[in-house]
């Protein structure tokens, strides 16, 4: 987590509980842009990309690139192999963030880590989402089960041996509960697709 030293930097409350914060946030909250720079060259701040900025004593944790990323996209929806890495399923290491978006969302230009846009709309933008907290920061990521059952809808993208690893690790760690990967893949109608290589690795 962000730590704070509260004499050196002189932050509107609201912005120190953030852990990172827009430009925008802090002008809306009476901090102008100057003084925000004239932090960032006495060391209390680091600029992270174009509008972005944190506390200089943060030490980053294991997800902060997906922090960073939402904070700048906060439509997007983690996904696909970055859902797997955060929960801990599977054997990939995705160089992206891969986001899921609206169809008609526009995209701001990202400075701060390359990211794979996936396009979706209606219900596959709710269904199976969760909220974290990383660094302040409200993430919103894909369930395991849900991960999962994306991983079958766009196995052309990603390899069907990647959603079939993640299917099997899904049930060998306990991730989610069976009743919540078939009501998701009922939903995203998947289940014909995913029912086959189920019921080779319950065989």
């Amino acid at each position: 987590m962000w730590s704070y030293n509260d004499t050196m930097i002189g932050l509107p409350a609201p912005l120190r509980t953030k852990g990172m914060f827009r430009l925008k946030e802090a002008k809306a909250l009476g901090l102008h842009p100057e003084q925000v720079r004239r932090l960032v060259r006495q060391g209390h701040l680091v600029r992270l990309g174009r509008g972005l900025y944190a506390p200089a004593s943060a030490e980053p944790s294991e997800f902060h690139t997906l922090a960073e990323v939402v904070k700048r996209v906060a439509t997007g929806i983690v996904c696909l192999l970055t859902a797997l890495r955060f929960h801990g399923i599977g054997t990939q290491h995705p160089r992206e963030v891969w986001l899921a978006v609206d169809r008609r969302a526009a995209i701001p230009k990202l400075d701060i880590a390359p990211v794979r846009i996936v396009r979706m709309t209606g219900a596959a933008l709710t269904a199976g989402v969760e909220e974290h907290k990383i660094e302040g920061v409200t993430v919103r990521v894909t369930s395991p089960a849900r991960t999962v059952v994306d991983c079958f809808k766009f196995r052309n993208r990603i390899g069907v041996d990647v959603a079939v690893e993640a299917l099997r690790d899904y049930r060998r760690l306990r991730k989610g509960t069976v009743d919540e990967l078939w009501r998701l893949a009922d939903q995203l109608r998947m289940t014909r697709v995913m029912r086959p290589y189920w019921d080779a690795i319950a065989s």
